[in-house]
């Protein structure tokens, strides 16, 4: 799945436009490298995404197509 949809779907950001943009600004990298919008993600990959002053960074767990609010936060988990 490509990357800026696997944020929206995850619902570690709301929109996919803004995953896009943050993706080309590079505020968004994958295993320690800027990530475009278009990679593919995959289970094991580190995601830290820059917002502001907050930072957040996950492990992929699991990729579903189409998750339901509740599934959403099953798809990673928080890394430190």
């Amino acid at each position: 799945m490509r990357l800026d949809k696997y944020l929206k779907v995850s619902r570690l950001i709301k929109r996919r436009t803004v995953a896009n943009e943050a993706c080309d600004n590079s505020l968004v990298f994958v295993n320690d490298k800027p990530a475009k919008a278009s990679y593919d993600v995959k289970p094991g990959d580190i995601i830290k995404i820059t917002m502001g002053e907050r930072t957040i960074k996950v492990r992929v767990l699991e990729i579903n197509e189409h998750a339901m609010k509740k599934d959403a936060a099953m798809m990673y988990e928080a890394v430190e």
